[in-house]
């Protein structure tokens, strides 16, 4: 079984939330066999800054779903969304 990268985009709920905080939180919630290869961020709109982290998971049933299940679970997050998915 191979691996995957996605970039996926974190829009956090408000302008105000720590981001550092967030980051930190969005690594600890991650499921088993997931792990974060690097974040970058995007300026969206009105102060607003997105998280762009790219994940490794398994290249298995799923690929991503339960990643983003785990960050929408984090609070402060308002939405994610899969920017780019690529093989290792």
């Amino acid at each position: 079984m191979g691996k995957v990268a996605a970039q996926l985009k974190v829009m956090p709920d408000s302008p105000d939330v720590d981001l550092d905080d967030l980051q930190e939180r969005l690594e600890r919630s991650l499921p088993e066999g997931a792990k974060i290869n690097g974040f970058e961020r995007d300026d969206v709109a009105f102060g607003l800054v997105a998280l762009l982290p790219t994940v490794i998971v398994p290249d298995d049933a799923g690929g991503t779903d339960a990643v983003e299940e785990a960050f929408l679970g984090v609070d402060g997050v308002e939405s994610v969304s899969v920017e780019n998915v690529g093989r290792l």
